[in-house]
């Protein structure tokens, strides 16, 4: 159990890392626990995302890829709420 816990925290680390890369814009949340956190969330949203459009079944988790996509998607709402402060 604490393997894939540590595992879901390290593959959201680095898809928020690779997210950010993509979509780099000095308003993108920074630190090492906003990064982890929007990794994970892209990630859950994607494979929500995948699972209502018929690509994943139920059970089935976004891939690496697809979860890179659903972080940059949640930059792109984060960026849009925060605005030009």
């Amino acid at each position: 159990m604490a393997s894939t816990w540590l595992g879901v925290i390290l593959i959201g680390f680095l898809v928020g890392l690779l997210a950010r890369a993509i979509s780099s814009d000095p308003r993108n949340p920074q630190g090492c626990l906003l990064t982890t956190f929007l990794g994970i969330v892209g990630a859950a949203l994607f494979t929500w995302l995948g699972q209502f459009a018929g690509l994943y079944a139920k059970g089935e988790y976004a891939g690496f890829i697809g979860s890179v996509i659903g972080a940059v998607i949640v930059l792109a709402i984060w960026r849009a709420l925060v605005g030009n402060k």
